[in-house]
């Protein structure tokens, strides 16, 4: 437990802002996750696609500011996806 406080402490005192953004990430996508997990027998997407999406969007701030390439990268992929699946969801294309 001392090491997973530890690594917070450390990742929050390297760049607050990102911290917060990456907190957000977190939030949003758990958020999304669990909707989807609770209603995974007939979920609505209309609602699950835009929280991993949001959450999408305060990762990539928040590896950007760290200047993590690969993570931003694959999270921009995952916001293109749930883009594209919401368009799916709403019976857009």
């Amino acid at each position: 437990m001392e090491r997973a406080v530890t690594f917070l402490k450390k990742s929050y005192h390297s760049d607050r802002t990102a911290f917060y953004y990456e907190m957000l990430s977190f939030i949003f996508t758990v958020g999304a996750s669990l909707s989807l997990a609770f209603t995974a027998d007939n979920p609505d997407m209309r609602y699950i696609y835009p929280g991993f999406f949001v959450g999408s969007l305060f990762g990539i701030y928040g590896y950007y500011r760290r200047e993590l390439a690969w993570p931003m990268l694959l999270t921009a992929y995952f916001a293109f996806v749930n883009v594209f699946g919401f368009g799916v969801a709403m019976l857009w294309w």
